[in-house]
């Protein structure tokens, strides 16, 4: 719901906090979508559910689904999970779900980006996206939460990462890419992420991960763990093409200084070591339809530690069978000594193209005052 008075974010006075700020709820979709899940989802539901099971114990889930699978849902997931019926085209909460905004007189807002399935008629996934550009705005009316419509700017959830501070991460692979807002200049852009975030500071990292196929969102290389510290993906490995795209983040990190004007400490945090592809086995499991892209045997993931939740009492963290998995769980316990890290085992979520930060969308509790020991990192 949209109200007369509200004229955007940055003029109303609200700001897009981090997502280690305390959270009232979480949204999630239902994996049915043949093209993405293969073998009728029956494994990626299984992991949807898992991680559902485990925001649910701090912060209240939404589950979206659509009325064929409402009883099926419904029979894997915890009585805890509220399930709301809104039709979607895929299940991607991060991406087609409301970004939300928060002030300090306690009111929540969501903001309705334009979807276009990561690059529309210039590199989208698939040719149909009109029940997920609708996801935000339905999901806001359901909650009587009111919402700013972004419409037609372009952007997903899963392109920014904000510390609460006026800081917003994005790459430059991403939104300055020919299927976004290919009309705005990068100035046009950062404008219209200060006017909707509440953003004061835009850092621009040149890659995301190699071959992320939403052109290289930038929740899955860096993220904000509180104002002034980051995790990085990285790998040591110069041979692997994301050696190079993670060593140009890390000198734009380097350079730069946050809304506050502080240097940032950086943490690396390991990519797999052997890359997660797909098999001739997977294959068989998908069901296209035309135009949608296609896997290919041998095909390199996205696969990414730094695609985590952050949840009230846990880090839900992504795993891969990789001998880098452990060193993943111990960093992010290191850097969340308040939580309890919570591994996953997330390639059937990463066979759809992104992972558990990729598949929710934190609904933050507006009562920022409470949480501020939280907010810096106390």
């Amino acid at each position: 719901m949209a109200f007369d008075n509200m004229k955007n974010p940055r003029e109303d006075g609200f700001i897009m906090p981090g997502e280690f700020e305390h959270h009232q709820g979480c949204m999630m979709v239902w994996p049915v979508r043949p093209g993405s899940w293969p073998f009728k989802a029956r494994a990626a539901q299984k992991v949807f559910a898992e991680v559902a099971k485990i925001i649910a114990r701090s912060e209240t889930v939404y589950m979206l689904t659509d009325r064929a699978h409402f009883d099926q849902a419904r029979s894997m997931l915890p009585g805890q999970v509220q399930i709301i019926e809104i039709e979607t085209d895929d299940a991607w909460a991060r991406d087609t779900g409301p970004t939300f905004v928060i002030n300090d007189a306690g009111e929540l807002r969501g903001v309705d980006w334009r979807f276009n399935a990561w690059g529309g008629e210039a590199d989208g996934l698939y040719d149909h996206w009109e029940r997920d550009d609708q996801v935000a705005s339905a999901f806001c009316r359901k909650l009587k939460i009111e919402c700013y419509d972004a419409h037609p700017f372009v952007l997903e959830g899963g392109a920014i990462h904000s510390d609460g501070e006026g800081t917003v991460l994005v790459t430059e692979a991403c939104l300055l890419s020919e299927g976004r807002n290919p009309n705005l200049t990068r100035q046009e852009i950062e404008e219209q992420l200060g006017m909707w975030l509440g953003a004061r500071k835009i850092i621009w990292l040149p890659h995301g991960i190699w071959q992320d196929e939403t052109n290289e969102h930038v929740d899955n290389v860096c993220a904000f763990v509180r104002p002034g510290e980051v995790v990085l993906a990285w790998t040591d490995d110069e041979s692997d093409p994301q050696y190079r795209y993670s060593r140009s983040c890390l000198e734009v990190l380097e350079s730069q200084t946050d809304a506050r004007g502080r240097q940032l400490l950086i943490h690396r945090l390991p990519v797999p070591k052997v890359p997660v592809c797909v098999t001739a086995e997977d294959l068989p499991g998908y069901v296209y339809e035309e135009g949608e892209e296609e896997r290919r045997e041998g095909e390199r993931l996205a696969a990414s530690y730094v695609n985590f939740y952050i949840a009230n009492d846990s880090i839900v963290v992504p795993q891969f069978g990789d001998e880098h998995d452990q060193g993943a769980v111990e960093l992010l316990g290191k850097l969340f000594p308040e939580r309890n890290v919570e591994p996953v085992y997330a390639r059937d979520i990463l066979l759809g193209g992104g992972n558990i930060h990729c598949i929710t969308q934190q609904i933050p509790d507006s009562c920022r005052k409470r949480y501020g020991a939280v907010q810096e990192g106390v």
